[in-house]
């Protein structure tokens, strides 16, 4: 297998070795990731002063901003609203 992905872009492998659903969990998960760690520098908190304020352990809070694990929504709940924040379902095409 491994010499069949020499020459290929990262993209291309990805595709063969996920399912388009999986794919699309993951670029989820990535989005979610990076907008809470923009969320909590934009407030100027750090990762132990969100975990002061929501009771969610800071190597939780790095995991998850690393997009390390996948999580409750109740943990993400909590953090958006410490942050003054809101979770919203909106489609993929908005």
């Amino acid at each position: 297998m491994a010499g069949a992905t020499l020459g290929k872009t990262w993209q291309e492998v990805r595709k063969e070795l996920y399912t388009p659903e999986e794919i699309a969990a993951s670029d989820a998960r990535v989005k979610l990731a990076i907008a809470l760690s923009k969320a909590r520098k934009a407030q100027g908190l750090t990762q132990k002063e969100l975990s002061e304020k929501t009771g969610i352990r800071q190597p939780v809070i790095s995991r998850l901003e690393h997009g390390d694990t996948a999580t409750q929504i109740d943990i993400l709940i909590r953090l958006a609203t410490a942050m003054n924040m809101e979770m919203q379902v909106v489609p993929l095409n908005a």
